[in-house]
């Protein structure tokens, strides 16, 4: 491992001395050309400020020969329609049109422009900058040679090889000392993690100058701490579900009770009209289906928590399917002197309706049981930012604080004597949360105990497919 990292710490040296060094001829090469461009352009405004355009341009421009001569330079003076009209270096009418130069195109859309290119005349690359005069529109073009950076390598190469040199040098000379820091807290936690034979003890580490190796430490002494955490929740689950067949009618219990009150009132003769006893009948049968939608929620979450959901959406008008909930809600409201008010404008959500209705109905059934006589329930939906905002709120016996983060487990009680006298054993929140985590939704709980408490569920809107 030692020399495994000398040799990575040095290859990791290098290359960093390598891209710095490409890094600096490139920035220094840019900037390079950034100030002999810009020098340049002031060379060409100084020009056009002291050439007289009503005398002889070629002859000026030859005057300046002498000046532009001495590096090679040129200056070229050249009409819009790219015909050269003089330069310093050639004969103006053997020039080829310079319209299609990139400079010259550029300096005619913009003002001023540039290129860098090799030139077969001078047998060298050539820096151009043109402009377009602001007096008459003629374009100026200077032209020098231009090598960047390159004329300074040989004398920057002997400075690069002897940092390179020293670097590595350096390097070797510190990282034995850096290897055995580095190795002799991964062997002390080695040691630690080898004390494991095959029980989840307590692991110690004790944290070195090093944030990545305590990362390694602190992550191996969590996780033995997860372990325990998730043996200590599988016998907790466990325990949970030796009381799922007794707390399994906590969903059922609602529509039963319902069934049971309309066929007590056909049963006993007390309704004589045929037309409400049919519309008893339909309730009766409208329950027993809801039962069957309930079941089939119960396996549809379990088969979402094992990724293998089918669930078929459609258009629903939720006035409509609350104004049903609240007709299975409210025999069992007026058993208890619950007074129920809901406010649902003309919305519509594309969603599953068995999903949305088995929401409603355990979010309202439960503002009901957990409320006092006399209590009242208020049910509000809104559309805000592509958002569906369903809020079910109660003035009822409220919820501890200490049970806030619990109450949607799966069949979790808050009070286990009031929840088997109501029927409830915890699982119409979980199902709650599982349909609201479906639609990728939020959920959010505010109660304070005898005062009541408030969901507020958002669900986005999804788009019909």
């Amino acid at each position: 491992m030692r020399k495994a990292i000398l040799i990575k710490f040095v290859q990791v040296l290098l290359a960093a001395l390598f891209l710095n060094s490409v890094i600096f001829y490139v920035a220094s090469s840019s900037m390079m050309l950034k100030n002999a461009r810009k020098d340049m352009l002031y060379t060409l405004e100084t020009i056009d400020s002291i050439l007289d355009y009503h005398g002889d341009l070629p002859r000026q421009i030859q005057q300046m020969s002498e000046i532009t001569g001495r590096n090679q330079s040129r200056l070229t003076l050249i009409y819009q329609d790219g015909t050269v009209v003089a330069d310093t270096g050639i004969d103006a009418s053997v020039m080829d049109n310079h319209l299609e130069r990139e400079e010259v195109a550029a300096a005619i859309r913009e003002g001023s422009g540039y290129s860098t290119r090799f030139s077969n005349t001078l047998n060298e690359t050539m820096l151009y900058v043109a402009y377009r005069s602001d007096r008459t529109g003629l374009i100026l073009r200077l032209a020098v040679p231009f090598s960047g950076m390159r004329e300074y390598l040989p004398m920057l190469l002997p400075a690069a090889w002897l940092s390179f040199a020293v670097a590595v040098l350096v390097s070797l000379g510190v990282t034995d000392r850096l290897v055995s820091s580095v190795t002799k807290p991964i062997q002390d936690l080695s040691n630690e993690m080898m004390k494991v034979r095959g029980d989840c003890i307590d692991l110690h580490f004790e944290p070195c100058p090093y944030p990545e190796i305590n990362v390694i430490g602190t992550t191996t002494v969590t996780m033995s701490e997860h372990i325990k955490e998730y043996l200590n929740r599988i016998e907790k689950e466990r325990k949970i579900r030796q009381e799922f067949f007794s707390n399994a009618s906590h969903e059922l219990k609602t529509p039963i009770t319902s069934i049971q009150g309309y066929a007590e009132l056909l049963e006993h003769d007390i309704v004589t009209d045929s037309e409400m006893k049919k519309d008893f009948i339909h309730r009766i049968k409208k329950e027993a289906v809801h039962m069957t939608h309930l079941i089939n929620d119960i396996l549809m979450i379990s088969r979402l928590e094992s990724k293998e959901a089918e669930v078929s959406f459609s258009q629903i008008r939720l006035a409509l399917l609350l104004e049903d909930v609240m007709d299975s809600v409210e025999p069992m409201a007026a058993e208890l002197g619950i007074f129920l008010h809901t406010n649902c404008p003309p919305i519509s959500i594309y969603a599953n309706p068995q999903q949305i209705q088995e929401l409603l109905m355990n979010l309202i059934s439960n503002a009901v049981k957990y409320n006092r006589p006399g209590g009242q329930v208020w049910v509000t939906v809104q559309e805000l930012d592509d958002q569906l905002i369903l809020r079910v709120r109660d003035n009822g016996v409220g919820i501890p604080e200490d049970s806030l983060d619990r109450i949607f487990e799966r069949f979790y009680r808050v009070d286990k004597g009031r929840s088997k006298k109501q029927g409830g054993t915890g699982l119409g929140l979980s199902i709650v949360k599982h349909i609201v985590s479906f639609y990728h939704g939020t959920i959010q709980v505010k109660s304070k105990v005898e005062e009541g408490s408030e969901f507020i569920v958002k669900l986005p809107q999804m788009k019909e497919m």
